[in-house]
């Protein structure tokens, strides 16, 4: 048999090769009879039959990449919120059908095999998710790209409530392996750490640096694959585990020093133990570093010996390689860069710098001073002394061009610099990022604009063309096709196969939103959505949910300018109004909260004590039954999304405006057909343009609005003491109504409510209270109800992450998409039936 034809029997799509390499993997992979395999047994076999066929894919363009020489994206992200992959990969790879019916030979069914995988939490939020979306638009693109992380042991804790608080538990993801990675000790590296620095003469004679690290760990890197949707493309994604260099001292452990004889590999792999280490002390600030230095450095080894093997001329680096820094996190590669350059490889500061500028563009993700990230120079001194010295360097240089630009402004240059001088020295990462950057971007429009006129507006009057927009996206392919199959479905037979990879075409809805019969079968499929939701819920939390009420849903990241405090406030307000009157014209409604706070984060904590409270004493009053209904379930993850997004009514995006960069659930809602509460923030603004100001419930100031006001000088007091339901509503949280007679769990948050109130939810309470309330009254009007339904998900088409690539490539990255050649057997075919035949 020839090397081709035992690949398309090894790669087959036939039902016969699909099931027979299932067969293989069940018995030679997990050593299993069929008789005994368990549920988690078919899944890890069908991950691997599965893994072969993007292994196939990946190989044929790995050489296709390797043949035409291509300029190559590289995206560095510290977070990346996967979600379970067996479904993504099977969809994208059209082999949905054939797993179902191989599964079906064994008595497996998919849905229940799908639902044992164990979901990587390698992100926290918004972040880890986005960079997913791009690695699926990327691939689907053909966009030759390689994804850098870390291969954290422990991912984003998982969340469970005690009492109503939450508490964290390890997320140990890989306690039954990772079926869908492939580990590459070959392509190992070792970096630095500590240590000093000297001046030597180099081998041509000319002073040079040399770094001495006081000790090294070495990087093992793990791939994953993203397949693009049925092109035949796959993208890897490559995640770096830190081991020790020396990683047993035999001579210590005979001398029975156990621990010690250890210490080095505890120390090297405490780098990548855990996301993002509490960095309130001084180690949990130096293993973050640790963290940032590894990932980055890692890759930039992997990338210039990808380089290397076929280039020689430094100066072609920038044509052949785009490093796109997803937030600040990876911002120290600027600086590891030019340590490599000048240092390593002897290219001269100058020719460095243009190199390393036109190599890295940044995107910023947020607006929140807090989130901007600083680190002491002590700090670097000790952990990076090198790197330090070249900051200082760069940042030398750039105010001496800055001085030069604006002659006798030292408050600009003092504003601008990388070093922050009070009230200790520290590195500005956001300014070493726009410095080291050819390309700044928001990712929406108001953001932007913020950036660029408030934020930054420095750099932007330096450089006004570095800077630009990309709003964010997110897959359809996820969020639409494989949360909404039944949606889906609708969408596909109304607008034929193209609207999953053209977007777009989600425009050519609007006429049937005056369809009675397509608006039936629209209402009956967010019915059916809302049933298996409160099947789970019912089954998961114990609580009934009636799928006949409204579900108004608020899923994100705890924090309080999100204000998830606002909308505790308003149930409670509904409550209140129950309570005085049971005939109150109060429309049923139940209430989906899910949110991670982050473990040091005290008052988000006691936010979510405060809706499990508010909840518990509502769910178990029966004054409240089949009115008010309060769940906040645990463990926010990608799949818990997937369940929630296709089942909302209502979605709540209620941050003060001007505070959320941007928000991606917010699209993923709205292209389910979910209708928007929200404020003139982030990507709301974009999303309200294109489904229409009678689609989306708004309230709330602009961000020019609420800059005015705290200009003005904001006193909260002042709202309280004026809007009687406001203050009854406010009064309850110390009343002990929800914590059995205690009057002071919540006094916190009436006090920074009455002090301070940093995001302004008592100026903006009876603006929100007001347009939540029309919001679920407009609900009852069923038909009105499901046309601004249909309206969301027709004007969304905007949001697709396959867009937000398109402007990144055309605008910053320049790469140019390959055509994949024929792959034999392993599949490639772009129709969404054609793996069956």
């Amino acid at each position: 048999m020839s090397v081709q034809s035992d690949e398309a029997t090894r790669t087959g799509t036939s039902i016969a090769a699909f099931t027979q390499a299932l067969l293989d993997h069940l018995r030679y992979t997990q050593g299993k009879n069929p008789d005994t395999a368990t549920t988690h047994d078919y899944y890890t076999a069908l991950a691997h039959t599965v893994r072969d066929r993007l292994m196939a894919q990946w190989l044929a363009t790995r050489r296709e990449d390797a043949r035409t020489d291509v300029k190559t994206v590289y995206y560095f992200s510290a977070e990346y919120l996967l979600g379970r992959q067996l479904g993504n990969n099977l969809l994208n790879l059209g082999l949905e059908d054939i797993a179902r019916a191989a599964l079906a030979t064994f008595g497996q069914h998919l849905d229940a095999v799908r639902e044992s995988e164990v979901e990587p939490g390698l992100g926290n939020g918004g972040l880890g998710r986005l960079a997913a979306c791009y690695l699926d638009s990327l691939a689907s693109l053909r966009i030759p790209a390689m994804g850098y992380s870390i291969r954290y042991e422990f991912g984003i804790f998982k969340q469970v409530f005690a009492d109503g608080w939450q508490m964290e538990q390890p997320d140990n993801w890989l306690v039954n392996g990772y079926p869908w990675e492939v580990a590459r000790p070959e392509d190992r590296v070792e970096i630095g750490f500590g240590g000093h620095t000297e001046w030597v003469i180099d081998d041509h004679g000319a002073y040079a640096v040399r770094w001495l690290p006081d000790y090294r760990v070495a990087g093992v890197p793990y791939t994953v694959l993203a397949p693009g949707y049925r092109n035949g493309a796959v993208n890897p994604l490559r995640l770096w585990s830190a081991q020790a260099t020396d990683s047993f001292d035999l001579q210590r452990f005979n001398a029975g020093d156990y621990l010690h004889a250890v210490e080095s590999k505890t120390r090297s792999e405490n780098i990548t133990k855990v996301l993002y280490p509490d960095d309130s002390t001084p180690q949990g600030k130096q293993l973050r570093l640790q963290q940032q230095y590894f990932f980055v450095a890692c890759s930039l080894q992997d990338i210039i010996r990808t380089f290397r093997a076929q280039h020689d001329d430094w100066r072609q680096f920038p044509d052949h390689v785009a490093i796109q820094l997803n937030d600040t996190h990876p911002t120290i590669a600027i600086a590891e860069l030019m340590r490599l350059l000048v240092d390593e490889y002897a290219v001269a500061w100058n020719v460095a710098w243009e190199i390393t500028r036109a190599t890295f563009s940044f995107t910023s993700h947020t607006l929140l001073p807090e989130a901007s990230e600083q680190w002491p120079v002590s700090l670097l001194h000790t952990l990076l002394p090198r790197h330090l010295e070249i900051i200082y360097e760069i940042n030398s240089r750039f105010l001496d061009d800055v001085r030069r630009r604006f002659p006798d402004d030292l408050t600009r240059c003092i504003r601008m610099s990388i070093i922050a001088e009070t009230p200790e020295k520290r590195v500005r990462l956001v300014h070493l990022a726009c410095v080291g950057s050819h390309a700044i971007n928001g990712v929406a429009g108001l953001q932007s604009h913020l950036l660029r006129d408030r934020e930054l507006r420095d750099f932007s009057e330096l450089w006004p063309d570095k800077f630009l927009n990309v709003t964010n996206g997110v897959t359809p392919r996820r969020f639409v096709r494989l949360a909404n199959p039944d949606l889906s479905a609708l969408l596909t037979e109304t607008l034929g196969n193209g609207w999953l990879t053209d977007l777009d075409q989600l425009t050519r809805l609007r006429p049937y939103a005056d369809d009675a019969a397509f608006r039936d079968a629209w209402r009956q499929i967010k019915q059916r959505n809302k049933r298996l939701l409160a099947e789970y819920i019912g089954a998961s939390q114990e609580i009934a949910v009636n799928p006949a009420t409204v579900f108004d849903a608020m899923v994100k990241r705890l924090h309080e300018y999100k204000r998830q405090l606002l909308k505790a406030l308003h149930i409670i307000a509904l409550y209140r109004r129950l309570k005085a009157d049971p005939h109150a014209p109060i429309v049923p409604q139940a209430f989906i909260f899910g949110a991670k706070a982050a473990p040091g984060y005290r008052m988000a904590k006691l936010i979510i004590k405060l809706i499990n409270a508010v909840g518990t004493t509502i769910n178990n009053d029966p004054a409240a039954r089949n009115r008010l209904t309060v769940v906040f379930v645990p463990n926010f993850d990608v799949s818990l999304g997937e369940r929630i997004y296709p089942a909302a009514d209502i979605a709540e995006q209620i941050s003060l405006a001007g505070m959320e960069a941007s928000g991606t659930g917010n699209m993923k809602f709205a292209l389910n057909g979910a209708v928007t509460v929200g404020t003139l923030d982030g990507a709301n603004i974009e999303i309200r343009d294109r489904v229409g100001a009678d689609n989306f419930f708004l309230f709330g100031m602009t961000s020019d609005e609420v800059s005015a006001l705290r200009t003005a000088g904001y006193r909260s007091r002042d709202y309280y003491e004026r809007d009687d339901e406001l203050r009854a509503t406010l009064d309850t949280l110390t009343s002990g109504i929800f914590t059995g007679g205690d009057t002071e769990v919540f006094r916190p948050i009436v006090d920074a409510l009455l002090g301070v109130d940093q995001y302004m939810v008592l100026a903006e309470f009876r603006a929100y209270v007001t347009c939540a309330d029309a919001a679920a009254h407009a609900y009852s009007d069923t038909d009105a109800w499901v046309r601004k339904s249909i309206m969301n998900t027709a004007g969304c088409g905007f949001f697709s992450s396959d867009r937000a690539i398109r402007e990144y490539n055309d605008h910053i990255w320049h790469a140019a998409p390959v055509t994949p050649l024929g792959i034999g057997g392993s599949g490639g075919s772009s129709g969404p039936d054609s793996a069956m035949h």
